[in-house]
């Protein structure tokens, strides 16, 4: 009998029921942070989404270790094109930028990263926040490396360009 979360897999994979809650469980807090880094406004919406298609295609993961890499880019797609259907928020002009340490600044920060595009902040995301290479990036998001580059480098660009003001 397989233990551990490769058994868990493995049971889900049956259509065992508590072991999908388990899988579930396991895999929300990741998904959640990646989809809500990508597609804040859609955020929540993305993860549900993910989550879905991840246990809707469980069958098709061969390998049970790599059920994390499996998820992040079922996630990263899902928050992708969450993004890219929310609304367009309007960019309003910088503000101040507040002192270090004040509350105001994580909101700012937020802020900013919501005005970069979908695309834009999904590379941003995988490369910086969750550490991919740019060959890791590419492959999750099914596009060329150098395409992770160039979306990288206006992302940043833009970021600094408009926290600057």
């Amino acid at each position: 009998m397989e233990s551990g979360l490769a058994g868990v897999v493995r049971a889900a994979q049956r259509g065992d029921t508590m072991a999908m809650n388990a899988l579930v469980d396991e895999l929300m807090p990741y998904v959640g942070r990646i989809c809500r880094g990508i597609a804040p406004e859609r955020g929540e919406d993305a993860t549900q989404e993910a989550l879905i298609a991840i246990l809707r295609n469980l069958r098709q993961l061969r390998e049970p270790a790599a059920l994390r890499a499996w998820a992040r880019r079922i996630a990263a797609r899902e928050a992708v094109r969450a993004a890219r259907q929310a609304r367009a928020q309007p960019i309003l002009s910088p503000e101040e930028v507040p002192a270090a340490g004040s509350p105001a600044l994580g909101v700012e920060l937020r802020d900013q990263l919501d005005r970069l595009q979908p695309e834009q902040r999904a590379v941003l995301v995988l490369r910086d926040v969750e550490g991919l290479s740019e060959q890791e990036a590419a492959e999750l998001l099914d596009v060329a490396p150098g395409t992770v580059k160039s979306r990288l480098h206006r992302a940043r660009a833009r970021f600094r360009r408009e926290w600057t003001g």
